[in-house]
């Protein structure tokens, strides 16, 4: 009985079908969505970020630094201007070590139209961070999320005060991630994003379409002849900045650990002019002399495979390892010499450079 109901009901879609390919004027009919269907659904696609402009935006506020007028002490001028980020509800604000630089006076403006001076906590020129705190009740605190891992192709969104002109928001995509290149020693590894970035961006926040805070803004590239290169700016990541925070409550400074020693990655060409089998791990090319690596035993050509028994990956692994380690902890550094593993205790002692 079944077998007898279903075989007109399939001869029906059949025809059906040839008759709508036949037809194709039929077929557009059928299909025809309604104008009020359309309209619907056009809502339904359309793209805004005001969600996560209005989650972070309160939250990031105008810097203003003023220095005394030479020769008149009782006299102030602003000769700073930049952006910051709340990221406390005790008031602690990051921004960029050079937007305060020189100030006298630092004053913080809300986005809600209060206003108040600012106290600088601490600084590190090396990563470009400073954090200010200010002390006012009931502050917008910007969005963070510490999962979030920055991916090329994200969408972001950079909030700050450029030129004075009030809060603006521009928008991108994240071209690029782990940028050390362009930092002067190699300790940051940027956000690069063809958000624009300009003058009073600085400080400013880089955040994610749900208005999570992934990045400090920092740096638009110009190139050598001051030509201005547009879309290429630079961001501290978030996870680097809230670290270097942390550092600089606890502490009013960053203190990093330092061993004296400049190193390659390890490669396949290396590995065989060295005579050993490829391995991961950085090659010794100098020692500073009276270093922590000296006093310790590390020579030129020396390959570090592990620290503490954490496998060497490259030269930015070393750095990030050490810097973490506080002066006066001795660490094993496990090293191959002429083919023979070793292991070297190093006393890590702070860094002369900061």
């Amino acid at each position: 009985m079944l077998k007898f109901l279903l075989r007109p009901i399939l001869i029906g879609l059949a025809t059906a079908v040839i008759i709508l390919i036949a037809v194709p004027s039929l077929r557009q009919d059928i299909l025809q969505i309604a104008p009020s269907e359309k309209a619907k659904n056009l809502d339904d696609v359309q793209v805004s970020f005001s969600h996560a402009v209005h989650r972070a935006g309160p939250a990031v506020a105008n810097i203003y630094s003023r220095q005394y007028v030479e020769g008149d002490r009782l006299k102030l001028k602003t000769q700073g201007l930049g952006s910051g980020v709340i990221v406390s509800d005790k008031g602690y604000i990051i921004t960029n070590f050079h937007v305060v630089a020189q100030a006298d006076q630092i004053v913080v403006a809300l986005q809600d139209g209060r206003v108040s001076s600012a106290q600088l906590v601490g600084s590190d020129k090396q990563t470009d961070i400073a954090v200010l705190k200010i002390e006012m009740g009931n502050l917008p605190v910007i969005p963070q999320n510490t999962s979030y891992k920055a991916k090329v192709g994200d969408i972001v969104l950079a909030i700050g005060n450029p030129y004075n002109l009030g809060q603006t928001t521009t928008f991108g995509i994240i071209s690029a991630i782990g940028r050390s290149s362009v930092s002067t020693d190699g300790r940051q590894a940027f956000i690069q994003t063809d958000a624009a970035i300009n003058k009073g961006n600085s400080g400013g926040a880089l955040v994610n379409t749900r208005g999570e805070l992934i990045g400090i803004n920092t740096a638009s590239f110009q190139q050598a002849t001051d030509l201005e290169t547009y879309g290429i700016s630079f961001a501290i990541p978030y996870a680097l900045a809230n670290k270097i925070m942390t550092k600089i409550i606890a502490d009013g400074r960053v203190i990093r650990g330092y061993i004296g020693i400049d190193g390659q990655d390890m490669n396949a060409v290396a590995a065989r002019l060295l005579g050993i089998d490829h391995v991961s791990g950085i090659i010794v090319l100098s020692v500073a002399p009276n270093s922590p690596a000296k006093k310790a035993g590390l020579k030129e050509k020396d390959v570090i495979v592990s620290i503490n028994g954490n496998k060497i990956l490259n030269s930015q692994t070393v750095m990030e390892m050490v810097t973490e380690f506080r002066p006066g902890t001795t660490v094993d550094f496990d090293i191959l010499r002429d083919g023979k593993k070793l292991t070297l205790p190093v006393t890590i002692e702070e860094d002369p450079r900061d």
